[in-house]
């Protein structure tokens, strides 16, 4: 996987649209970061190579929802937990959690699966989907992340996300805690 130098700013050439307002909401809250333009990050091999060149914790981002598809979880937790959807639903007190179909991620976070990152919540404006963040991710100093799409990743600081950009983008989290196998 190629993997550019690390950049301090948005990219100037042209993105999707999806890409570009990760950024405008970045700067328009002052929110510095790291970034990396790469090849398609498809495996937890390719997220471990990102991480290393943006000296971040690897995060794992997963949509869930219950069997009735009703609720709506984006659970951001680290790259080497093994997880458990029976686990967590027991912790949370949610029946039979499952993976959510791709449609939703474009229906209520407009991003592709593949893309999926804790940014996209900018786009869910009904709140239908709610963060779950494991203990041990919210101990990372900074944390990776796709600007909505899986050809860039940004290395954004644990604190800014949870005091500045999550409250911009009208959302809160609850803390998970999810064991170790």
């Amino acid at each position: 996987m190629e993997i550019s130098t690390v950049y301090t700013a948005a990219p100037t050439d042209e993105r999707t649209a999806q890409e570009t307002a990760c950024y405008a909401l970045l700067a328009e809250l002052g929110i510095p970061y790291t970034r990396v333009d790469h090849d398609h990050a498809d495996t937890m091999e390719d997220c471990v190579a990102i991480s290393e060149k943006l000296d971040v914790s690897i995060c794992k981002n997963l949509l869930l929802c219950n069997r009735q598809c009703t609720v709506f979880y984006l659970l951001l937790l680290p790259g080497d937990i093994h997880f458990k959807t029976s686990i967590l639903s027991k912790e949370i007190g949610s029946s039979r959690l499952s993976f959510a179909d791709g449609r939703f991620m474009e229906q209520f976070l407009d991003i592709t699966p593949g893309s999926l990152s804790v940014l996209g919540l900018m786009n869910d404006g009904e709140n239908r989907v709610q963060l779950l963040i494991d203990e041990e991710l919210l101990n990372a100093k900074t944390i990776g992340v796709h600007p909505c799409v899986n050809t860039a990743s940004l290395g954004l600081n644990m604190q800014d996300l949870l005091e500045t950009i999550l409250p911009a983008m009208h959302h809160s989290f609850r803390a998970v805690f999810l064991p170790r196998a």
